[in-house]
């Protein structure tokens, strides 16, 4: 069975010692420490100097009575598709709480070939009290992504709204008196100038399919990896998935209202990609 890394924080109940095993053959890592009031976990982290060590293996991020939050290593599933018996978060961490009699409620999803955060509930009034949450568009949401070319807006950074019909499998942009348009918009800012690119640091204000891909797109600035919207981007040997990955998210617990929230730091392929697009260092005067 495909591991499940469990890396909870202090203070977090009900988790299994650090360093300790399974009868399961699950893997127990060392705590990652609660700092500042946030939770910090992820290959850059200094509590965890080692990741996912495939893209079967999950990392968790947070856990408590009511919440799970995961580090979904890209192109494992959210959840299962139909008609498919390739794995996913929710197949992985559903097997594993069985275990310990719970269970795993999708709360919100992210795109296979997108890495990072992902919430579960463990009971269904929790996954119920969150959900509330994300329709009501509250919980913070931000997401890294290289782009191509250089956000070039007067500050560095803007806001965005478009209007999307979905069409099968793909999100196309429309009008917004088309009846079956839905509204997206995101705010972003560019955390780094690369060559040719840009990393943005992208806040979703609604949360539709692609919506950071295709948004930004629009914009002119595709996100590198992207073949899904972009064909050519096939031809991208850097990294082979989609450079977007959930790196901060925040939100009022479901039981207590206290806010949590969780970092993340991108993995080993999206930080090749960095260093492989890093901008020469001018010389010194």
């Amino acid at each position: 069975m495909p591991a499940v890394l469990f890396c909870p924080v202090k203070g977090g109940g009900g988790n299994t010692p650090a360093g300790g095993s399974t009868s399961h053959g699950i893997i127990v890592m060392k705590k990652f420490p609660r700092q500042g009031g946030r939770y910090a976990g992820g290959p850059g982290s200094r509590q965890n100097d080692r990741g996912p060590r495939s893209s079967r293996e999950l990392t968790v991020l947070y856990e408590d009575d009511a919440i799970v939050a995961l580090n979904k290593p890209a192109k494992l599933l959210a959840v299962p598709a139909e008609n498919s018996g390739a794995p996913s978060a929710l197949s992985l961490l559903s097997a594993e709480l069985k275990h310990k009699r719970q269970r795993a409620f999708v709360v919100h999803r992210i795109d296979r070939y997108t890495s990072g955060i992902l919430l579960f509930a463990k009971t269904w009034p929790d996954r119920e009290a969150l959900v509330r949450q994300f329709l009501e568009h509250s919980p913070v949401r931000q997401y890294l992504a290289v782009v191509r070319g250089h956000l070039k807006d007067k500050n560095k950074e803007g806001t965005l709204v478009h209007h999307f019909r979905q069409e099968g499998m793909f999100q196309k942009l429309t009008r917004e008196r088309d009846p079956k348009a839905a509204r997206a918009e995101l705010r972003y800012s560019v955390e780094r100038l690369l060559r040719g690119a840009s990393l943005a640091r992208v806040s979703l204000v609604t949360g539709l399919q692609n919506q950071i891909r295709v948004q930004l797109s629009a914009l002119g600035h595709p996100v590198i990896g992207d073949r899904k919207y972009h064909p050519e981007e096939a031809s991208e040997r850097r990294i082979t998935r989609v450079a977007l990955h959930a790196a901060h998210l925040g939100f009022a617990h479901p039981r207590t209202g206290e806010n949590v929230s969780i970092d993340c730091e991108p993995p080993a392929d999206f930080q090749s990609l960095l260093q492989a697009l890093k901008l020469p260092s001018r010389p010194r005067r």
